[in-house]
């Protein structure tokens, strides 16, 4: 069978863009879509049941031409997929269908031909009809991508343009009722509908300074929104790329059933010449042939590979491709990094600690106003507390940014720093750093022209769900769980303890944790869940990279393999058992269809199987296998353990 094209993708580079046409028209198009994709099997079955009719009437020679027209109407389109094939320089069971068919029509046997080209049109109908079932998710996504933004001119006006056309720092206005076209932060306080993100319907608040993901919903009234960036560098439109690839690609384990064709293939060629040699009777052959056609495994294995990318979409999990879902299904090892993972993600400004003779204000306010460019969670809550504070940031020149490190620029001419503090820490920042951590709190230091002048202590408290949540993933087969976080290890230590996973890896640099995915890696298939830049790394050397694509930067959502779009971890777990499932299915449906395909082709081959029984046995194991292969769009995920009302320990950072 030939690859069912992809219809479903739009192109990555149209993102954003005004959609032209009257709905009525797209709306025809589609419908016409549908009649083009089943009108072949509608015909050919129309075709076949006439002929039927006038075989039964006694007036077989007219059934034998509606039969034989059938065939070879069918035989046209197999060589068309014949020479695509050979073009591509791969034989596969397209030779099977070519020889079927020519061997029924030089033999006479046109009820076997025309089943045949009934078999083929109900297998090709039933692969189009579970690739638009799977591409249902990417439709809705498209269908609720933003295309145009409400952008405030220099005089105080508004203008609308299209979303391609909104620039960092470009001032806009979102209206009520309408999609947030672009990441940025909230100019004013805002009511949204953040479904798509957090997977739950209910509104959210959000304070001046937030930052705000595209793609979720104004619930109240018009807010002003600064952008962070491009609509192409936007959450929404990372995951709608991720979603597009997912549908195109195909999985190794659709790979291998095309090497499995490539050997399966000869062996019928040499099944069906024995017979034919042996017996001298050539509807022997005949018979073989058309027992083997199409294959199974080539039909079962990418509708529910396709079937379970199609359901862990449904949930929230967009996995890039077949493979990594394959994969993520064998995955028993899995790295999380700590903050907006196992920890809310959303901290907050506990105190500033200023060094002796400082100011505290002075403090936040220059960490504010060189965090003001960073995506990280932490960097956030700074410049949300300064603003808090009536602080005005100012903005920064020179500005640096190393990942698991910190940020540095110039502030008023002064070289600022924060971040980690490499070096011995002075009496009174020891004594601050034991009591944050004693609170449990997360320090981030801040230099000026290389002195240390005091500290930023955050509270990022523990997700009440977070100790259900590790449950939930040890239930669906992780065996491992290890924590890594550039925090200290006390302060990680308390949220290790409140969720109970197996290891802790604190004060770790980026380049460590890609040192302990690969370590982790010769034990079995790794797992990494991260949501920023500084996890970009792990994640490309985990076996399976997962980015919160809810709250992660374009960078770690760019690289990894899986998305979660909405913010909750345990949908990791279901995308696991649904990754299980899939291949389980898969791999049951093709070994059952090829083990069934083989003995009625033996049988064929003793001339125990007349090409019309053989091309009807045929047929139902084809239907019966494809139909199997589709229960991987059904079924449900084990229910979550309801999480507990408070967390299960501590705060921690």
């Amino acid at each position: 069978m030939p690859e069912v094209p992809n219809t479903t993708a739009a192109p990555a580079g149209t993102f954003g863009r005004a959609r032209t046409g009257d709905p009525a028209r797209m709306g025809g198009a589609a419908r016409w879509r549908r009649w083009r994709d089943f009108a072949p099997l509608a015909g050919l079955t129309v075709v076949v049941l006439v002929g039927a009719g006038l075989w039964l009437g006694g007036r077989r020679a007219a059934a034998d031409v509606c039969w034989s027209a059938a065939a070879l109407v069918t035989l046209l389109v197999t060589l068309r997929w014949l020479l695509r094939s050979l073009r591509q320089r791969r034989i596969g069971v397209d030779v099977i269908a070519t020889l079927a068919l020519v061997s029924t029509l030089l033999t006479g046997e046109y009820l076997a031909g025309a089943v045949v080209a009934l078999m083929l049109a109900t297998g090709h109908t039933l692969e189009i009809y579970a690739h638009g079932r799977a591409g249902r998710d990417l439709h809705e996504l498209l269908a609720r991508a933003p295309r145009t933004a409400h952008r405030r001119t220099p005089d105080g006006g508004i203008e609308v343009v299209d979303v391609d056309r909104v620039r960092r720092d470009d001032r806009l206005l979102v209206g009520p009722g309408e999609v947030v076209p672009v990441d940025g932060r909230t100019e004013e306080p805002a009511t949204l509908d953040e479904s798509i993100v957090t997977g739950e319907s209910r509104l959210v608040e959000r304070v001046a300074g937030d930052g705000l993901a595209s793609g979720v919903v104004n619930a109240g009234a018009a807010f002003g929104l600064r952008a962070a960036g491009t609509a192409a560098e936007s959450t929404y439109a990372g995951i709608v790329r991720l979603a597009e690839e997912a549908n195109a690609a195909k999985a190794p384990m659709v790979r291998l059933a095309d090497r499995y064709a490539a050997a399966f293939v000869p062996f019928t060629l040499l099944l069906a010449g024995l017979a034919w040699v042996v017996s001298g009777e050539f509807v022997r052959a005949v018979a073989v042939l058309v027992v083997a056609t199409p294959c199974p495994l080539l039909l079962a294995t990418p509708i529910a590979i396709v079937s379970g990318l199609s359901r862990a979409a449904r949930l929230g999990v967009l996995v890039r491709d077949g493979g990594s879902l394959e994969l993520l299904g064998r995955a028993r090892i899995l790295l999380v990094d700590k903050t907006g993972t196992l920890t809310a993600g959303r901290p907050q400004v506990d105190r500033v600690a200023a060094a002796p003779g400082g100011d505290g204000d002075e403090v936040l306010r220059l960490a504010a106003s060189v965090e003001q460019l960073s995506t990280h969670v932490l960097a956030a809550a700074i410049v949300r507390a300064a603003r808090d504070r009536g602080l005005r940031p100012v903005v920064p020149g020179q500005v640096t940014e190393e990942p698991g490190q910190g940020a540095g620029g110039r502030v008023g001419g002064r070289l600022v720093r924060v971040g980690q503090h490499g070096g011995d820490l002075p009496e009174w920042a020891v004594r601050e750093r034991d009591r944050a951590e004693s609170d449990g709190l997360s320090a981030v230091w801040v230099s000026v022209d290389g002195t240390l002048a005091g500290a930023v202590f955050l509270r990022d408290p523990v997700r009440p769900d977070a100790a259900a949540t590790v449950r939930r993933l040890r239930q669906a087969g992780f065996s491992k769980l290890v924590m890594v976080t550039g925090d200290r290890p006390q302060a990680a230590g308390r949220v290790a303890r409140a969720v109970g996973v197996d290891d802790l890896v604190a004060r770790c640099s980026p380049q460590e944790k890609v040192d302990r995915v690969r370590a982790e890696s010769e034990h079995g298939v790794t797992v990494m869940v991260g949501d920023g830049v500084n996890d970009a790394p792990a994640l490309a050397a985990a076996g399976v990279g997962v980015a919160l694509g809810a709250t992660g930067a374009t960078a770690s959502a760019d690289i990894a393999d899986a998305v979660l779009s909405v913010d909750r971890l345990d949908r990791l777990a279901d995308a696991v058992e649904i990754a299980r499932r899939s291949r389980k299915i898969a791999v049951q449906s093709a070994t059952v269809g090829m083990g069934l395909a083989v003995v009625a082709m033996v049988a064929a081959a003793f001339g125990l199987l007349p090409p019309v029984a053989g091309a009807f046995l045929q047929e139902g194991i084809d239907v019966a296998v494809i139909l199997n292969a589709l229960r991987a769009l059904g079924g449900h995920p084990r229910p979550p353990e309801a999480a507990p009302a408070t967390s299960s320990g501590p705060p921690g950072g």
